[in-house]
């Protein structure tokens, strides 16, 4: 497999407080990497700093490199934005626009890169839909408000807006923490499905959600990167004993 980030020596701050510490790891493209750990231990921080969003926080910042394809993310010079779009993002809360219709949340960023031709943004629609399994839901309800969807569906909607403007990589923080198990476990097949075309790389306190869906493991703790490896490696025979105990939930 190819390597789509190659993260070297990642140090982040918020003011004086130092989240992740001199972190080294290579993300595989086209698999699903899943980051675990306790409270408190960086993990959201680690997604954030992966497409520059760490940085729109006051007093946040970032040392070392995250190499996108080889190239660093933060060399003088890269655009955040474009690096944000080949880099989506989806939140843990699902968070529609709710004065737009379904079909808008899904066209907005392109209508927002200046595409007007109703016919690509009609195809980009659907097949961003379909690739989320939303179509079938609402193809009927296209103008209906995407905050009249329930929670599972307001997240692969969510999901479908992130994937309109054709990334190469989808981060997922909690994407299943705030909804039922049957919506869950539809994120969850859908998770499994994009990684066939996309990088995944989701944060997830559920360990066997972890188990269940993730190519690869990595367990953070206190800002440091404690283990990483396939996650059937790292589940059923961690090298640290840190790991061990945080898998057989004896703390977390």
């Amino acid at each position: 497999m190819a390597v789509k980030f190659d993260i070297q020596n990642l140090n982040a701050w918020f003011g004086s407080m130092h989240v992740l510490k001199n972190i080294n790891m290579k993300i595989e493209e086209n698999a699903v990497t899943a980051i675990i750990g306790p409270s408190g231990s960086g993990k959201t921080t680690f997604l954030r700093c992966l497409n520059r969003m760490h940085e729109i926080t006051p007093g946040a910042r970032v040392s070392g490199k995250v190499l996108f394809n080889g190239i660093n993310i933060y060399d003088d010079g890269v655009d955040p934005v474009m690096i944000r779009r080949k880099i989506g993002m989806v939140f843990q809360k699902p968070n529609p626009f709710p004065m737009m219709s379904i079909y808008d949340n899904v066209a907005v960023g392109l209508k927002l890169n200046g595409i007007r031709d109703k016919k690509i943004l009609d195809a980009a629609v659907r097949r961003s839909l379909e690739l989320a399994n939303l179509w079938d839901e609402v193809k009927g309800a296209l103008n209906k408000s995407g905050a009249s969807l329930s929670g599972g569906q307001q997240q692969r909607l969510c999901i479908a807006r992130a994937l309109a403007v054709e990334p190469e990589v989808l981060l997922m923080d909690e994407p299943t923490s705030a909804l039922d198990p049957i919506a869950a476990a539809k994120i969850e097949a859908l998770i499994r499905k994009l990684a066939k075309n996309y990088t995944v790389v989701i944060v997830t306190h559920n360990m066997q959600q972890a188990a269940r869906v993730s190519d690869y493991t990595a367990f953070f703790y206190l800002g440091e990167l404690i283990e990483y490896g396939p996650t059937k490696q790292i589940f059923e025979n961690p090298k640290h004993e840190l790991t061990k105990r945080y898998i057989t939930g004896e703390f977390g």
